[in-house]
């Protein structure tokens, strides 16, 4: 770490703070050739800022302010009315009088772009990229282009010319600019990133969870591993303790201390000589309480690298990512990862993704040698940085990618939502433009009385079509999929707040099919231009990219992160439109793009029809086809292209597909044997493992399948295997742990006040044996009386209630059982309300 300084050579710029003692933003620039992290304060002396639509005359009584500097009338673009208009600038000397206290000016008048963070400002104001490459000399901050490889260019090249030459949008030129510059800025190297992970433990007192506000327990030990090959841990001597066995991996260190002021100091000087530190939960946890723990202890602010915000802690100079914050945004979890792991602890998320999990003696954590708690603890960290590492440094690389794509710190993309992501990116627009950023009441008075009736739970217009799917077994099912739909629409049709319902009389001519709605046909829509853009690099560019022979690993992994950081975000852009919490939501937007969804799948599924394609099923962006010759599929991909603008391609081959009447719930079985549920409850972590075995023991049966007969013995085969296991829950023969819910605690059992849920129920009777966190998993069973639950090991096998757990094996393979038209209450030979005894196909 560096102090201020006038010059920097080539380092990537990774975050931005405002720094409140020097009241100034500090930029931070990583060097890949030093591995530091250099710190730049801004020295042309911009400042804090917001409009108003009042005149200067009019806003006197705040030149009276101390805080107030200037108050100035400046000119910018309204793209709402597209016109330019006149608006009051008002500087002031900190980040406070604009907003956060009652007195605050966007407290007491009316206010645009009041509630941008002081340091994005900034970055938007100068134009600064997150994830680009900079260099400063006197003072003076200049962009840098890293070379790209001669065939990222060629590639790139014919992108341009072969693709983007009419492509629906306005203005074509501009479209081909924007791709450009993305392809610039993405295709730029990503530096190997100096990190260090590190993990406490803390003193346990049974039935308390350590409260990291008061750090008043003992932190025991400290483990760290770094990228440079540091691995050490650091552990606390207490008395009655005993030392045990070292079974630590031989390369790591373990330093033994009698002092834990001394150890959190040492650990304190470690801390600091990394630019990037990784923590699971530190935000909330790990951070706040070494922090607290410091200035019990007597440490001196100036030795302590952390500083506290309001509830959570970080660092003074490096940047700390917090992983929990990062893997549980849903957009990594579902996007990036596949939906692999499905709760946020560290065990969960590892065994996933690592195939690693926690240490876990079987016994207390306040029972363990001081051996076993430095084990325990290391782990941890190595987990907590594998997390990191794993995949060629994934995660790393992704992050990098992202902020790059949203313009927004490292920090900031690892702990906010993809709407907050978009929103950046947008704001960040609108300053290139010198537009002024909308106010949400703007946008609401817009779209008032134009809005047609909505029909999805919690939303407030329709969602994607659903087709009606074709009951029974189909043989040879093609799944045809639109590549990116909503994204595709969104460039195609352009779409975009300032120009759905644009103000230009001659644009309501070119109306959105089943809406009342039309698009701009003068100007290219702000977020047409940028989702279109993306969209286009992704599935022309980096999908191939991705594939092709002559580049290096290295380079195939960059293509490959970077289209999955692009499916992230595209995925999500068209959400964020119909999202209330979204600041720039315009529901005419979100509606407009679904319309013509629906009609593309509409007119789909009519062509299909007219060249004897038969369409058993559609769901939102995919139609399921029977027995198509790949003639047919290319006449309608041709046409889907030519006709709306949308790539259909082949998604899956199913060797047959079983369609239920319900919508979303379908079982096929790929050409190679996997077997797909959509819809499935069989799946779920929670799910007691005797369900889960049964589950894919069923599946397995059904992988087998080749013919309609193979079909029919299979479900005698199922329907056996399931009284099978019906015997042994009612005869109570199965295991406790084969029975255990297994649910993670998201907060300490205490904090549960208005609805106790089932697995707090049970953590509530655990807390008189052991201690009980968040993040902890609760295993229980279901019993026959009060409270209805009961912690694994606390329960005893007559206590079991079998009814219950019969019903939730009933419901979780009802998805199997009724696509194949079987009756449950049959098969366990139970008389039918219709007096059928028959339960197959009628």
């Amino acid at each position: 770490m560096s102090a201020q300084t006038k010059s920097i050579s080539t380092s990537l710029l990774v975050s931005a703070a405002y720094n409140s003692q020097k009241n100034m933003a500090v930029l931070k620039f990583y060097n890949p050739e030093t591995q530091e992290l250099k710190l730049w304060y801004d020295e042309t002396g911009h400042k804090p800022y917001c409009f108003s639509k009042l005149n200067p005359e009019e806003l006197d009584f705040l030149s009276e302010r101390d805080d107030v500097e200037k108050i100035e009338t400046v000119k910018k673009h309204d793209l709402l009315n597209d016109n330019e208009i006149q608006v009051s600038k008002i500087t002031v000397s900190n980040p406070l009088a604009i907003g956060g206290t009652d007195q605050s000016i966007r407290n007491l008048i009316d206010t645009w772009e009041s509630d941008i963070k002081y340091y994005e400002n900034y970055l938007y104001d100068n134009s600064l990229n997150i994830g680009k490459y900079y260099k400063i000399e006197d003072g003076k901050i200049i962009p840098q282009n890293l070379e790209i490889s001669d065939e990222v260019r060629l590639a790139l090249k014919s992108l341009l010319w072969d693709k983007a030459i009419d492509d629906g949008m306005v203005d074509s030129k501009q479209f081909q600019e924007y791709v450009s510059n993305w392809a610039e800025l993405l295709n730029q190297p990503i530096p190997k990133i100096k990190r260090i992970s590190f993990d406490i433990e803390v003193e346990v007192e049974v039935g308390r969870m350590p409260d990291a506000k008061i750090a008043d327990r003992t932190v025991t030990a400290i483990g760290f591993e770094g990228s440079d090959g540091f691995k050490q841990v650091s552990i606390l001597r207490l008395e009655g303790v005993e030392e045990g066995k070292n079974e630590l991996p031989s390369d790591v260190n373990v330093k033994f201390y009698d002092n834990e002021k001394e150890m959190i100091l040492d650990a304190f000087k470690k801390i600091e000589t990394y630019p990037f530190v990784i923590t699971y939960n530190g935000d909330d946890f790990d951070m706040p309480y070494l922090y607290n723990r410091a200035q019990r202890l007597g440490i001196k602010q100036e030795d302590n690298p952390f500083y506290m915000m309001r509830d959570s802690a970080t660092l003074k100079e490096g940047v700390h990512i917090d992983l929990y914050r990062a893997l549980s945004n849903r957009s990594f979890q579902i996007y990036a990862f596949s939906h692999k792991y499905t709760d946020f602890s560290l065990n969960s998320v590892s065994k996933a993704l690592l195939n690693e999990e926690k240490i876990d003696y079987g016994i207390e954590l306040d029972k363990l040698n001081l051996y076993q708690t430095a084990n325990y603890c290391f782990n941890d960290a190595r987990l907590t940085f594998k997390l990191t590492s794993f995949n060629s440094d994934l995660l790393m690389n992704l992050l990098v990618v992202v902020s790059r794509i949203a313009k927004m710190p490292i920090d900031d993309i690892a702990r906010m939502g993809v709407s907050q992501w978009i929103r950046s990116l947008i704001y960040f627009e609108h300053r290139q433009r010198n537009a002024l950023i909308p106010k949400r009441i703007e946008l609401e008075k817009k779209s008032v009385g134009v809005v047609s009736d909505a029909v999805i739970k919690d939303k407030k217009y329709r969602g994607g079509l659903v087709i009606e799917p074709t009951e029974g077994i189909h043989f040879n099912v093609t799944v045809m999929d639109f590549a990116s739909l909503y994204p595709s629409i969104i460039k195609v049709k352009n779409i975009s707040y300032e120009t759905v319902r644009c103000p230009h009389e001659e644009c309501k001519k070119n109306t959105i099919p089943q809406t009342n709605h039309w698009a701009c046909t003068k100007h290219n829509g702000l977020t047409s231009l940028l989702i279109g853009s993306l969209r286009d690099l992704r599935v022309n560019y980096y999908k191939h990219l991705s594939k092709n022979e002559s580049l290096t690993e290295e380079q195939k992994q960059q293509y490959t992160v970077t289209s999955q950081a692009l499916k992230v975000i595209l995925n999500a852009s068209y959400g964020v439109m119909g999202a209330e919490i979204f600041p720039l939501y315009f529901l005419p937007s979100a509606e407009a793009t679904t319309a013509i969804g629906r009609f593309t799948i509409l007119e789909t599924i009519k062509r299909c029809q007219e060249s004897g394609i038969e369409v058993l099923y559609g769901d939102t962006d995919s139609l399921f086809i029977k027995n198509p010759t790949q003639e047919q599929i290319q006449t309608v991909i041709e046409w889907a292209k030519k006709e709306h603008g949308v790539e259909l391609e082949v998604d899956k081959e199913y060797r047959y597909v079983v369609l239920s009447g319900r919508k979303k719930n379908y079982l096929g079985v790929t050409k190679s044997g996997k077997v797909d549920v959509k819809g499935l409850t069989g799946k779920k972590s929670h799910t007691p493992p005797f369900i889960k075995t049964l589950f894919y023991e069923l599946l397995d049966v059904l992988a087998n399948v080749q013919t309609v007969d193979d079909f029919e013995n299979a479900k005698k085969q199922i329907t056996n295997k399931i009284m099978e296991y019906t015997k042994k829950v009612e005869a109570k023969e199965i295991p406790l742990s084969e029975l255990a819910f297994n649910v993670m605690i998201s907060k300490a059992p205490s904090e549960y006040v208005k609805t106790v849920p089932q697995h707090v129920r049970a953590a509530r009777l655990l807390e008189s044996i052991r201690e009980i966190k968040k993040g902890d998993i609760i295993s229980y069973v279901k019993i026959v009386n009060k409270p209805g639950v009961k912690p694994v090991e606390m329960a005893k096998p007559e206590e079991i209630d079998s009814k219950k757990y019969m019903e939730f094996m009933e419901s979780t393979l009802d998805q199997i059982t009724s696509s194949m038209d079987l009756d449950f209450d049959t098969i366990l030979g139970k008389p039918k309300q219709t007096g059928l005894d028959q339960f197959f196909w009628n």
